[in-house]
């Protein structure tokens, strides 16, 4: 039986659900897989010198979360394509002698959504929040159709340079920063800000904005019903929360790190045990 030694780097990462999906699966695979947080906040290490410790004691690979999918970037050896184009890294596999940067977050957002929203209207999208994931987000709302992406992010400067490189991606008439105002016409609104989260309660933008033709997507998933979803859902907008990207995302990590297809429907089967809560909208 082949063994596997996986860490997640991050802040804050205590409740992650990481550990129980990749492990539970890959026993459902036949492999011995062992998964480690690497809690920034607890560990004390600069993300570069926890990747180097990581790769010296031997893991075979990393996920890497807020607020390290940008910062680690320097400290690769190696980046494939889409981690490139996206400008961020949530998967690092050591394989060479090298710390190769992947990127799962994309298609397991898009993913996620085609299951979860079918139906939802693409031509006019909000997304709050520029960063390594909200980068990831926007180049799969793009992939998927959306005609118009609306991106704000509070670091007007970070916003701007996503906008650049989506402008030069996917055309220049397709992304543009905008203001939470922009939500008020959107046909969807995604949320790839940390606020949220159980260490970081609240709303990321004025509720007053929301309005009942408007489909909203949270990527956080810890808790499930955000501040946000809960508000969006009060008003009669139709919701996805982040428990489907977050499953899709961990089962292609997976098959990055030991080279062996996943079962995703198993995966999200198992994340509706651990939540009590089906992995799609409502």
């Amino acid at each position: 039986m082949t063994n596997y030694l996986i860490g997640l780097i991050g802040s804050g990462i205590g409740p992650s659900l990481s550990p129980a999906l990749h492990e539970r699966e890959a026993g459902e695979l036949g492999l011995r897989y062992v998964y480690r947080l690497l809690d920034l906040d607890v560990i004390g290490l600069p993300v570069g010198d926890l990747l180097t410790a990581a790769r010296a004691d031997g893991f075979d690979g990393l996920n890497v979360t807020h607020p390290a999918k940008q910062a680690i970037l320097p400290h690769l050896d190696e980046l494939v394509p889409e981690a490139a184009a996206l400008g961020a890294v949530n998967t690092v596999v050591f394989k060479g002698g090298k710390a190769i940067g992947h990127n799962t977050d994309a298609t397991g957002f898009a993913r996620s959504l085609s299951r979860g929203l079918p139906d939802a209207k693409m031509k006019n999208v909000v997304l709050l929040g520029a960063g390594g994931a909200g980068a990831a987000v926007a180049h799969a709302l793009l992939s998927l159709g959306t005609e118009h992406l609306g991106v704000h992010d509070v670091d007007q400067s970070r916003g701007a340079q996503l906008v650049a490189a989506l402008q030069s991606r996917f055309g220049a008439d397709r992304a543009a920063t905008c203001t939470p105002g922009a939500i008020r016409t959107a046909d969807g609104l995604v949320h790839a800000t940390p606020t949220g989260m159980v260490a970081h309660p609240g709303l990321p933008m004025d509720e007053s904005l929301l309005h009942e033709e408007l489909w909203v997507a949270d990527i956080v998933y810890r808790p499930l019903e955000t501040a946000l979803l809960a508000a969006a859902r009060a008003r009669g907008c139709r919701v996805l929360h982040g428990g489907g990207m977050v499953v899709l995302q961990a089962a292609e990590s997976l098959r990055l790190f030991t080279g062996v297809e996943p079962d995703a429907t198993r995966m999200l089967a198992h994340f509706e045990e651990l939540e009590g809560e089906p992995a799609h909208a409502s």
